[in-house]
């Protein structure tokens, strides 16, 4: 199978001759993370200026920190199911959401759309560990996949993953506009949420093309004991398994105490 790259190049976007632009601003830009931690709704608000007040349409893209997903086929080998050796998705980010105040394909062509990375079909994720590039005619390079015919099929299988962890949503009503110019959208984001920074893309689109963008960015960290110990984690992992083993040990000992006693 010969698989078109993903990788685009950002989008272009010009300011309308007019002078319609976008601005918008997040009800809470820092999201803390602690053992209680059921999930976080971020309200967005944002006006669309435009002195021709041309109809228009907003685009609210949030886009969280990219994560590699290994992910495996269950084969059935001798009466027995076993998973197949696994596949890594790279360029996927950890969480996803587009929301819009009428379906993508409405507001903007597919080739808008896909350059833009627009809606979750158009993100640019691919398995590099499965390509290859082959000369074609003596003249043309081209990637071929491994996974021949059977690549957007493991592609779909990621996502979908992903929307049963409420970590990828595409809201087609997402965006409401509550009165003359004046728009609102809500960020769902669950417990399950990575951490790290999340980009947030307020984009206008008018006649098909994207005029005026806006860029937030929405933090999410760990608070308190839980994030002591992901900073332990991450910077000292070694010392990090030791104690871990160490104190494995200690109650494994305590217990065997407490028990021979009674």
């Amino acid at each position: 199978m010969i698989a078109a790259p993903d990788q685009a190049p950002p989008a272009v976007i010009a300011p309308a001759e007019e002078g319609a632009r976008v601005a918008a601003a997040l009800t809470e830009t820092n999201v803390r993370v602690t053992s209680a931690f059921a999930g976080a709704k971020i309200v967005l608000y944002g006006a669309v200026f435009d002195p021709e007040t041309r109809p228009a349409d907003v685009v609210v893209i949030v886009r969280g920190p990219d994560q590699p997903i290994r992910i495996a086929r269950k084969t059935r080998v001798a009466g027995l199911w076993i998973n197949s050796r696994p596949v890594v998705f790279e360029g996927a980010p950890g969480f996803y959401m587009a929301a819009s105040t009428r379906p993508l394909g409405e507001i903007a062509s597919f080739s808008t759309l896909r350059r833009m990375g627009a809606g979750i079909d158009n993100l640019p994720m691919n398995a590099p560990e499965e390509e290859r590039i082959e000369t074609r005619y003596g003249v043309r390079d081209v990637v071929v996949s491994r996974l021949g015919a059977d690549y957007l099929d493991w592609r779909r299988a990621v996502i979908r993953l992903k929307q049963d962890a409420r970590l990828y949503a595409t809201d087609e009503d997402g965006v409401a506009f509550v009165d003359r110019g004046l728009f609102k959208a809500e960020i769902d984001l669950p417990t399950t949420a990575p951490i790290g920074e999340y980009q947030t893309e307020i984009i206008l689109f008018q006649d098909g093309e994207p005029v005026s963008r806006q860029a937030r960015t929405i933090t999410v960290e760990k608070a308190g004991l839980e994030r002591w110990l992901f900073v332990f984690a991450n910077e000292r992992p070694w010392l990090y398994g030791i104690v871990s083993v160490l104190i494995a040990l200690t109650s494994g000992w305590l217990a065997s105490v407490i028990f021979r006693r009674r």
